[in-house]
């Protein structure tokens, strides 16, 4: 497919996250599917895939990586953050994460919730069901009145008293 410069290819044209064609949400969600068969999750069995989409079009996708020492593990889409991060991209369109739950929508952990919040609040999270099945937030309405990178140059008060 044309537009992306990734090996995980989509048919992407758009330029904003809020303007994303159904085409592309459901190409997003296809690769948050199929990432999620690569879940390392012995432990949980609970298999989670993400799908990242730059604003230069870029795909990257993840999967959680379970650890026998719990807190270790990571997270689908902090995988797939860290893999476009790590490739230069500091923007992001939306993310599309993906489960087996049949019942109801995949949700990113707090954590993920503010590894997001670090690129932003105004771009979408596509939350999704293994039907194709979607709920669309922006990082902002999943982590209302955030820490970011902006709160670290506000003016603090001297703690020389």
């Amino acid at each position: 497919m044309e537009g992306v410069k990734t090996s995980r290819a989509m048919n992407v044209s758009e330029h904003s996250s809020s303007c994303l064609s159904q085409e592309t949400i459901k190409n997003l969600i296809h690769l948050s599917h199929e990432a999620k068969k690569q879940s390392y999750s012995p432990y949980s069995k609970f298999r989670v895939g993400a799908a990242l989409l730059t604003t230069d079009n870029c795909a990257y996708t993840g999967c959680n990586v379970e650890n026998a020492c719990y807190n270790l593990g990571l997270c689908a889409e902090r995988t797939a953050m860290t893999k476009a991060v790590s490739e230069g991209h500091r923007q992001f369109k939306a993310i599309a994460i993906a489960s087996d739950m049949s019942d109801q929508f995949i949700s990113p952990c707090g954590g993920c919730r503010q590894f997001m919040r670090e690129f932003g609040v105004k771009w979408d999270v596509y939350m999704s069901k293994p039907d194709g099945q979607y709920q669309k937030m922006t990082v902002d309405e999943l982590l209302p009145v955030s820490f970011g990178p902006d709160d670290l140059s506000m003016k603090k008060e001297s703690s020389n008293k």
